[in-house]
């Protein structure tokens, strides 16, 4: 049983190191990289686009299609 105990402390210690020197390689390259990168690009200002507009009327023969296959939709998708 003391040999299971000294093999997990090892195991969980060499792990806890790693991941000390993990964090620390990332800060280091985090550093380096905001010294040495290039400025990033200044990026255009957004500008808001037109919406497009719908037609004031619809032509009453395209209604007629339209209201027929929503009833048809309907009538074939009744719960």
């Amino acid at each position: 049983m003391s040999q299971a105990v000294d093999l997990m402390v090892a195991g969980m210690g060499f792990v806890f190191v790693f991941l000390i020197i993990l964090v620390f390689a990332t800060l280091l390259m985090s550093k380096l990289l905001t010294r040495f990168a290039p400025p990033e690009p200044a990026t255009p200002a957004k500008t808001p686009r037109a919406k497009a507009k719908a037609p004031a009327a619809v032509d009453p023969d395209t209604a007629e299609a339209i209201k027929k296959a929503i009833a048809q939709f309907r009538s074939r998708h009744k719960k």
